[in-house]
């Protein structure tokens, strides 16, 4: 469970990171970053069985 919860922190990690590098204009950035942040919150409370 713990190396789940790790990889996912990191791949959310690398796909903001990711998104910065994108030469898109700042609204949309900000709006790719929120969905990723959400998305990685989802996935680590499925892993630690609130969903």
């Amino acid at each position: 469970m713990l190396i789940s919860i790790l990889i996912t922190f990191l791949v959310v990690i690398l796909v903001l990171y990711l998104i910065n590098m994108l030469p898109i204009d700042g609204r949309a950035k900000q709006i790719a970053r929120v969905v990723v942040i959400i998305i990685g919150i989802i996935s680590l409370l499925k892993y630690l069985a609130v969903f």
